[in-house]
Order: structure tokens, then sequence, then C-alpha cells
């Protein structure tokens, strides 16, 4: 190798400078060629593509933004149904307490209460209703002094079928009841159900 080296040395040595210089100037060429091929290029090559990459990720980040600033506010379907519900459950609750003071003998709930009840049946209308005077409590609970009913006695108009399922809800609701004469008459449409129910109340 080192005989090589002299050998080289020697052959420079006898060239001119004019030669001497082309060829130092060849060699940096080739040696920023190599360069450039080896480690210039790539990287440039490299940053384009990131630089594309990201040029491309703000105009997708771009569009989408425009899509949600376009995009209308969500509305809350749901909104009517749910003020509706709480409603409905609002009233649940006062019929629930208006039910629970009846069936405890409370009389002056218990008018409201069968209007409630038959305001939840449309087929059926209200035709009159009475207030019937206290007396003392018949039957089973006569031997009980001091216990007297207080009663009212409802007029209802309407299909038979509503008229039966009416009265299944009163007994449903209201076990507490105590039921006096019922009377269905028929002789014109819609039928018309006659019937009395009560409360016990004990007397201070």
């Amino acid at each position: 190798m080192k005989q090589w080296w002299l050998q080289q040395s020697t052959r420079i040595n006898a060239l001119s400078l004019r030669e001497r210089a082309f060829i130092f100037v060849s060699l940096i060429a080739l040696c920023l060629a190599l360069a450039d091929a080896l480690w210039l290029s790539p990287a440039m090559g490299a940053h384009q593509l990131q630089a594309q990459q990201h040029a491309a990720q703000n105009a997708e980040l771009q569009r989408l933004r425009t899509e949600l600033q376009s995009t209308p506010t969500p509305i809350d379907v749901n909104l009517p149904l749910r003020t509706e519900l709480a409603a409905l459950q609002q009233q649940l609750a006062e019929i629930q307490s208006q039910v629970a003071a009846a069936a405890g003998g409370s009389s002056p709930a218990l008018e409201p209460v069968l209007a409630e009840f038959l305001r939840r049946r449309p087929g059926l209308s209200l035709v009159s209703t009475a207030t019937l005077a206290a007396d003392a409590a018949a039957g089973k609970d006569a031997a009980v002094t001091g216990v007297v009913r207080r009663g009212v006695e409802l007029k209802v108009s309407g299909p038979y079928t509503e008229l039966v399922k009416y009265v299944t809800s009163l007994e449903q609701a209201l076990p507490n009841l105590r039921w006096g004469p019922m009377q269905l008459r028929s002789e014109k449409q819609p039928p018309e159900l006659t019937l009395q129910v009560f409360v016990l109340e004990v007397q201070p």
C-alpha cells in the first residue's frame, strides 16, 4: 500500500500546476457528488415528504373545523317528552296522595279521586255527582262505635266495556272503599251507570 501511495505521489508531482488544480477540483466535485447522493438528497426528500404530510394534515384539520362550524347545534328531541313525563309523574304523585287519603277514610278527597279516575277514561263522561249523607256504618262495621259512612253517588255514561274498566280500576286502586248499590241503565245509548261508594270515618 505504501508503495502504491509513493507511485501516485510521484505521478502527481510530475504533473503541471494546472493539471494538479484540475485534479483537486475534480476530487472536490466527486466528494460533493457523493455527499449529495448519500446524504443531502435523501435528507431533502424526507423533508419534502414530511412537509407534504404536514400540509395534508393541516388541510384535513381545516376541513373538519369548517364542517364542525357549519354543523347546526343539535336539538334535544327528547326534551318535550321529558317535560311531559315530569308533569305526568307530578300528577301521578298527586293522585296517589289523594288515593291514600281516600283509602284512609278522608271523605273530602274521595270525590276528586273518583273524578280523576274518570278523567283517565276518555270514552266516559260524568253525568252528575252527589254527596251522600253520613250515616251509621252498616254490616260488619256496625259493631264499631262511632264509625260513620260518608259516600258519593256518581252517574257516568259511556260504552259498557269502559264502564266495567272504570269500576275495576276503582276496586284495584281503592281496596278500602265500601260499595253501595250499583245500577246500569241501557234504555238509551250510551248506557248510564249509577254507583255509590263510601269511606268509613271514626267520629271523635
